[in-house]
């Protein structure tokens, strides 16, 4: 996990969510450092558990925070503020109806009769 200019975790801002930017290996941010034209400059960085990430810092921010893994390559991967990735204290599950179980998709209920078929 690369830190900003104020020891705190490199992050970006994405529609009202705050991301943690974590990278899998150095390889990975090199290749982020100099897609942003910054592959010159020292780039501070701590190797932290992704559990960590997801159940200690991502509560810690202020609103809505994720994990963005291995950002801006084809292997790039977004862990959202939703229930079964974050603590439930910071999910901000948007959309769920009662009854929905983690796990299903929008619109499924397990019953496989969704459209009214029976």
């Amino acid at each position: 996990m690369p830190f900003d200019e104020h020891d705190g975790p490199w992050t970006a801002d994405r529609n009202g969510v705050r991301w943690i930017c974590a990278f899998s290996h150095e390889e990975a941010l090199a290749r982020f450092a100099a897609a942003r034209g910054e592959a010159r400059r020292e780039w501070r960085y701590r190797t932290v558990l992704g559990a960590r990430l997801l159940d200690v810092l991502v509560p810690a921010l202020p609103g809505p925070g994720g994990v963005a893994l291995d950002a801006g390559s084809t292997d790039g991967m977004l862990f959202p503020p939703v229930r079964g990735i974050v603590p439930d204290t910071a999910a901000v599950d948007l959309g769920e109806e009662p009854g929905d179980q983690p796990g299903d998709q929008p619109g499924e209920r397990g019953d496989g009769n969704e459209r009214g078929e029976s």
